[in-house]
């Protein structure tokens, strides 16, 4: 079992930058390849990044790619979202979650998911 409670959300302008944080709890954490997705109102869900348990790998999407950037530190069960140059259409709700696969980009691979934390850029 893991449980996740992401964190670092909140208002910002046109080309500001902000750190989400994934901690999570359990001992097992380094066994997950870790996910970050995002929801704007009135919108699926859709995939951002993804690192590898191990974090020598990741995935992005290509809307972020040389915005944001994924890290994790094993040693203290968390995983981190840099996210630079943000965008309006970057508003939404990022949650973070935990897959047993290999680089997962579709939600229904992931089995543990965080709350969620508000991140709204205005223009």
């Amino acid at each position: 079992q893991v449980q996740l409670v992401e964190s670092g959300g909140g208002l910002v302008q046109t080309g500001a930058s902000l750190r989400l944080s994934c901690a999570a709890s359990g001992r097992t954490f380094s066994s997950y390849d870790m996910g970050w997705f995002r929801q704007a109102p009135g919108k699926e869900r859709e995939f951002v990044v993804v690192i590898r348990k191990s974090g020598a790998r990741t995935y992005y999407a290509d809307f972020v790619k040389g915005r944001f950037t994924i890290s994790r530190d094993n040693a203290n069960n968390t995983v981190y979202l840099q996210m630079n140059s943000l965008k309006p259409e970057d508003t939404g709700v990022y949650y973070c979650a935990a897959s047993p696969h290999e680089l997962p980009i579709v939600t229904h691979l992931y089995n543990y998911w965080g709350q969620g934390t508000q991140v709204t850029v205005s223009s």
